[in-house]
Formats: structure tokens, C-alpha cells, sequence
């Protein structure tokens, strides 16, 4: 199964970082939060991927194309027309065959799942994400309950975090403060789907054609949409203050997303 990532939106709440280079590569702990969320698919064995791209896409190739460089030491020779590049590994090369498809600038993001039809080949269903999203998720077990429904779309449904600080208190005493408390009360979109090649029924190329709306509001409609609850870490990197936090996490070494081993 492969693993279609949306990477063209232009990130404008996260203008600080984004004005400089697409949302999937700004860095949580070194790394670009795409490949965060390839190493989540990458540790369940999934390891084919294809990124719809569109804003500052050719920076996304080119990290890809010089991934063992940017990833290692090494020397170069400017003089030798041979061998000019002698590395010294200290990081692992993953095992991940990647399709690039420069899906547009201004495209929604259905039109832009709609274009990677053929790439998909003969397949009977494929994983769906956003290239800022992060969660502790179990994609087999996921991909289970998908199977077993045998509905056209999964899609996880993730209780966000809250924006403000949440205080208990026992009069006017405070018994606990927590700065970002889960809300309860609803279930929002998580961004990680599996889905039929049915999907494509209910997408359109014309770059209006926005997932999130139509296509998918008439797959709940027909009873065609599942949600698989996830009840473990989730978080979106929407804006400079989400940057912060999941940074401040991975240094301190209380990264909830990482599932893979170092």
C-alpha cells in the first residue's frame, strides 16, 4: 500500500517558518515534520510514498535528492572528478521509494488526491495524510478496522488539544493546572484516512475541489465514512506557537508521536 502525503498548501498561519520554505519541511528536532510523519508509516512497514506538492514543491525534491548529504558528514574534493563525495554515515538511509507529483499551487486538496489516480496503479486501497500532522497511531490496527468495515474511507478521529490552559480547583484553591488538556467533548478530522479507490467517485481535478467539503460530506452522507477513534497523542503544526511546542517536546525528550525506534 502506498502513502499519498499533501504537501502544497502554502502553511500562511505558520508564515514565520513558511515564507522561507514549505510547511512538510520545517523542522521538529533537526528533521522536517514530513519526515516525522513518514518514519510513523516507514515503522509499520509502509514504505512507498507519494507527495502531491505545489507551494516551494522543488525544495521538497531537492531535500530528497541530496537526503544522504544533508544527513551525514562528509568530504569533498573539489579537484577529483571522481568519487567527489566520501561519506562518513552516521545516519541511517531509509528504505522509502518516493513519487513526486507537482500537483499545483492554488489546488484544494481533493483536486490534488484526484490527480495521483494513476500513480496508484492497480491498488486496491492506499493511507491519505496531511504533511503537518503527528500522532502516536497504530497504522496496521487502523488499516484493520478498515478492512473489516469495508466502507469506502477511514478516516481517524482525534481529540484536539485544547488552546488554553485548563486549572481545577476546589474553591478558590487550585488543585491542578494543565497547559493543554484534551478536549472531550467532540471528535474533529486527524488527517490520517485509509481509503478505497472508490474515493475517486467523489473527487474532481478542477482545482476547487476541496476533500474536506463535498467529497467527503457526500461519503458520509451515503454511510460510505468511517472513524477509527484515536485516543493517543495528536497535534497539527498550524501555527508558530504549535512549531514551538512540538520542538520543545522533542528536546525534551517527551516526543508522544514517535513510535519508531532511534
Amino acid at each position: 500500500m502506498k502513502v499519498v502525503i499533501l504537501c502544497g498548501g502554502q502553511g500562511t498561519r505558520l508564515k514565520e517558518e513558511t515564507e522561507y520554505r514549505p510547511k512538510p519541511l520545517v523542522s521538529v528536532g533537526g528533521m522536517p515534520i514530513l519526515w516525522h510523519i513518514m518514519k510513523i508509516y516507514s515503522h509499520y512497514g509502509f514504505n512507498e510514498f507519494i507527495l502531491c506538492l505545489g507551494y516551494k514543491g522543488e525544495m521538497i525534491k531537492d531535500y530528497f535528492l541530496k537526503f544522504e548529504e544533508l544527513s551525514n558528514d562528509f568530504t569533498l574534493n573539489l579537484r577529483s572528478k571522481h568519487e567527489r563525495i566520501i561519506h562518513h554515515s552516521r545516519a541511517h538511509l531509509e528504505n522509502w521509494k518516493i513519487t513526486f507529483i507537482d500537483t499545483g499551487i492554488n489546488t484544494q486538496t481533493g483536486a490534488r488526491v484526484a490527480s495521483i489516480k494513476e500513480y496508484l496503479g492497480k491498488d486496491e486501497r492506499f493511507f491519505l495524510t496531511y504533511g503537518d500532522g503527528i500522532a502516536k497511531i497504530n497504522i496496521k490496527e487502523q488499516l484493520k478496522f478498515h478492512q473489516q468495515h469495508g466502507k469506502a474511507v477511514t478516516v481517524a478521529g482525534v481529540r484536539p488539544p485544547s488552546r488554553f490552559g485548563e486549572i481545577k480547583t476546589k474553591g478558590n484553591k487550585v488543585i491542578s493546572f494543565n497547559e493543554k488538556p484534551i478536549d472531550a467533548k467532540s471528535r474533529i478530522n486527524g488527517g490520517f484516512f485509509v481509503c478505497n479507490m472508490e474515493i475517486f467517485k467523489y473527487l474532481s481535478t478542477s482545482d476547487e475541489c476541496i476533500l474536506e467539503r463535498t467529497p467527503l460530506e457526500t461519503l458520509a452522507e451515503k454511510g460510505e465514512l468511517q472513524m477509527w477513534p484515536l485516543n493517543d497523542f495528536w497535534y497539527c503544526m498550524d501555527t508558530y506557537r504549535d512549531y514551538l511546542f512540538l520542538n520543545e517536546e522533542w528536546a525534551k525528550g517527551n516526543a508522544g508521536w514517535k513510535v519508531w525506534k532511534a
